[in-house]
């Protein structure tokens, strides 16, 4: 079948880089208050993958997101990216290692006073002194290599729909030219048509730019579609990470409850009648 040559596939690549990581998260603590969210976590992000996060509410997957990328200071643990320990940077080491990637956050997160080139051109603005015309150019640029329409800079994220703001969101996470592609929750409140295309587009992407993408979702056909591997938040940390077949395979209630209900079915059987 099409879909075990694609599993087979997938892991086979996950196996070529298992020791070549863009980041490391070892013994991770989160807490806020009383409330323990992570405690002893440890992940690792291979080079050109794919990787998934999922959990179920409260794990603190976007607190995890945001640890790694520096909105938030952990507790305890450390946390590597491209074999730079995040804590021993300076100010201005932290400014040109955030160069080297792009975050997608929730809904695309855009400056509503802003048009949606002027939105992409924020990062270009921040890191270099380019003429105008220059990044007039750079951003159109972005905007179609996201599959917008040349028209859509010049508009308001109020004028765009919600796959669009996605789209957008993601041409101004790409204006640096990153490695590594953070995205939250990409695809949540989309159509399944227009979850499909965003799916389609980041193994585009990926593919075409050579990145390294860290992805929370909780969206059945992205994990299938989209994902080398993914890791699984439970109990205050990652208990597994692997490839889909690896998860199936898992006894864990969550995982199990999660990758074997009645969604994790739909979507296989989707997949199989596309293919």
């Amino acid at each position: 079948m099409v879909q075990d040559m694609i599993i087979k596939d997938r892991a086979e690549k996950a196996q070529d880089h298992a020791d070549d990581c863009v980041i490391k998260v070892r013994g991770l603590h989160n807490q806020f208050g009383s409330l323990v969210v992570h405690h002893d976590l440890d992940l690792d992000v291979r080079r050109g993958e794919i990787l998934g996060v999922v959990g179920g509410s409260g794990t603190g997957k976007s607190v995890l997101l945001q640890s790694i990328i520096g909105l938030h200071k952990p507790n305890a643990g450390k946390i590597e990216v491209a074999e730079r320990d995040q804590a021993l940077l300076s100010d201005e080491d932290k400014k040109a290692a955030r160069r080297e990637w792009g975050v997608l956050f929730q809904e695309g997160a855009l400056f509503s006073s802003l048009t949606v080139a002027q939105n992409v051109q924020v990062p270009l603005r921040e890191y270099f002194d380019l003429s105008p015309r220059l990044m007039n150019e750079i951003a159109a640029y972005k905007i179609a290599m996201v599959g917008l329409p040349a028209h859509a800079g010049p508009k308001y994220p109020s004028e765009l729909s919600g796959g669009m703001k996605r789209r957008a969101g993601l041409a101004r996470a790409l204006a640096l030219d990153p490695d590594l592609v953070f995205l939250d929750e990409p695809t949540a409140g989309l159509d399944p048509i227009g979850a499909a295309a965003f799916d389609q587009m980041i193994l585009e992407l990926r593919d075409t730019l050579g990145l390294t993408v860290f992805l929370i979702t909780h969206d059945m056909d992205t994990l299938f579609t989209s994902c080398d591997r993914i890791a699984v938040l439970a109990e205050r940390k990652v208990i597994i990470t692997g490839t889909i077949e690896e998860l199936l395979a898992f006894d864990h209630p969550w995982v199990r409850e999660y990758f074997h209900g009645p969604r994790s079915r739909a979507a296989q059987k989707a997949r199989h009648r596309a293919e």
